[in-house]
């Protein structure tokens, strides 16, 4: 299961995806998250996962990547259909049994959360982690929230806590699988007996992580002031962001896809 998390990796390529400004990836992100909340009927759904699927053909991701993407979320998508079938209420019961009733208008939400939680993590991943490098990311965040500055917002902290959050679950996932792998080598069970026997045996797999994630936060701080780093102030940037005619283009069509999903 850890190695099946892909939250946080950049995956290389040459796609119109991957050539996006930054900038234009988090606005179109945002653009997407609002279409994915406003869809609410059979239609408009069909239209997001058409979108959804266009982006993945776009972005050249491989459908690998994206399915060992939607594991960890299996869970719950499951769990959340589950409380809509048996929570909703209608007004003609579809089938009733030990004093469970269930009804057509649970299956429908039920249905209708389930693409939405995967369109949501597929979609965001897409426009973000899977296709910009944590640098690129950085740069946009802080380019497109610079007005903050006028406040004395910190933005380009926020943006660089942020971005090394993003990169370092990669390397802690990596991580955990291999004090597992060392403590199951060592005898160590994680499998049987109850929750509570479980939950302690993974008590010497969470302290070496805690020691292992605070030593790299230490030299990662340590690096970083050897490279006199201070901040975002009077610093310049190697490539300087500009839009394209591709990023126009994305903008436009997202748009029209947002007013055709509130229309609908």
């Amino acid at each position: 299961m850890l190695k099946d998390i892909t939250l946080g990796q950049f995956f290389p390529g040459d796609s119109i995806v991957h050539k996006l400004d930054p900038r234009m990836k988090i606005i179109l992100m945002m653009i997407y998250v609002a279409a994915v909340f406003f869809a609410d009927t059979w239609l408009t759904f069909s239209l997001l996962i058409i979108c959804t699927l266009a982006l993945i053909i776009v972005s050249k991701l491989s459908v690998g990547t994206i399915l060992k993407g939607m594991k960890p979320i299996v869970f719950i998508a499951a769990f959340t259909a589950v409380i809509n079938i048996f929570w909703s209420t209608g007004e003609t019961p579809l089938v009733s049994f030990w004093g469970i009733t269930i009804y057509p208008e649970g299956l429908r939400m039920a249905v209708f959360t389930i693409i939405r939680i995967v369109s949501l993590v597929t979609g965001t991943s897409v426009l973000l982690t899977y296709t910009t490098s944590p640098m690129a990311l950085t740069d946009g965040i802080e380019r497109l929230f610079s007005p903050l500055k006028k406040i004395h917002v910190p933005v380009h902290e926020f943006a660089m806590m942020m971005t090394i959050a993003l990169r370092f679950i990669p390397t802690l996932v990596e991580e955990t699988e291999k004090i597992t792998n060392a403590q199951k080598a060592r005898g160590a069970d994680f499998e049987s007996g109850n929750l509570l026997a479980r939950a302690k045996a993974m008590i010497p797999v969470l302290i070496p992580l805690f020691v292992s994630a605070f030593r790299r936060a230490d030299e990662l701080a340590v690096a970083m002031e050897c490279r006199l780093y201070h901040g975002g102030e009077g610093r310049t940037r190697m490539k300087v962001l500009k839009l394209s005619v591709s990023d126009i283009v994305f903008l436009i069509i997202s748009i029209a896809f947002f007013a055709l999903m509130v229309v609908l």
